[in-house]
């Protein structure tokens, strides 16, 4: 098996990259759109909810709240199931972070001009060419501070990806055929070691997001691990009757086979008088 997640610059050629790569390998292919709308469904909140980690609202990591960690869970939730289901060529502003480094996936990152980007924005947005600039330069600078925001991540440090494409420089033949190379050998090389972890992070993100889901720990402040069907819930609080219902939570989500919920101890500084 292999994941591709792309994370493309508005204006690249990220999505019809995406798109060919899945038809030469035979993959599902998921948009960043298509995410949302899933997300929708699967926790029924509407797609106008999920804008807080869209670039539709403006500057909202300065007012990050529970509300916008626990929409981030559901998203998060959504794309490890569907990466655990294999072969997926995920494609959008910025899934490559939620695609954890357990040997079984590519983090893409596909990278245009400014000018062909602005170019193709002015085309497909029915722009000037003075508002699509400030169109790509405005997308850049927020969703750079989007990401760094939720998940401490410089989305344009290239050392974060396997691999970065110019698709201003490369013809599409060839950026796709070093995508499909790369992942006929990565599918060629996995094991079952790596797809376990990455079905524990599937299960463990899931467990996260029903949590969340419950009036009772919306908001809780806990971590979820899993270890082959085993889900481990820790966090401050976690005492009676909020231990049973994590643990209620956690044994209706797919994949669990046992529960533990710790209660961390809370460390209370005393100050001489």
């Amino acid at each position: 098996m292999a994941l591709i997640a792309i994370n493309q610059q508005l204006g690249s050629r990220g999505f019809e990259i995406g798109r060919l790569l899945a038809m030469r390998l035979g993959y599902r292919m998921i948009t960043g759109q298509e995410m949302v709308e899933i997300t929708s469904r699967r926790y029924n909140v509407t797609p106008d909810q999920l804008l807080v980690v869209d670039l539709r609202a403006p500057y909202f990591w300065e007012r990050f709240t529970t509300d916008t960690e626990r929409l981030v869970a559901f998203i998060r939730a959504v794309t490890l199931k569907e990466m655990a289901h294999d072969r997926l060529v995920l494609v959008g502003r910025s899934p490559a972070q939620h695609l954890p480094d357990v040997g079984c996936g590519l983090k893409v990152r596909v990278v245009g001009s400014f000018a062909e980007r602005v170019a193709a924005v002015a085309h497909e947005q029915k722009l000037t060419p003075a508002a699509a600039e400030r169109r790509v330069r405005d997308y850049d600078r927020e969703l750079r501070s989007r990401v760094q925001k939720l998940y401490g991540i410089d989305i344009e440090d290239q050392t974060a990806y396997d691999l970065v494409l110019n698709g201003s420089r490369l013809p599409l033949e060839v950026a796709v055929a070093t995508l499909e190379g790369a992942a006929r050998q990565l599918a060629a090389c996995d094991s079952e070691e790596q797809l376990q972890k990455l079905r524990d992070e599937a299960v463990a993100a899931e467990v996260r997001a029903a949590l969340y889901t419950h009036p009772q720990m919306v908001s809780a402040q806990f971590r979820v691990r899993c270890d082959r069907g085993t889900v481990k819930v820790s966090g401050r609080g976690l005492v009676p009757p909020w231990d049973g219902i994590a643990e209620s939570v956690a044994k209706q989500c797919d994949g669990v086979d046992r529960v533990q919920v710790v209660a961390e101890e809370t460390l209370i500084r005393l100050i001489p008088e």
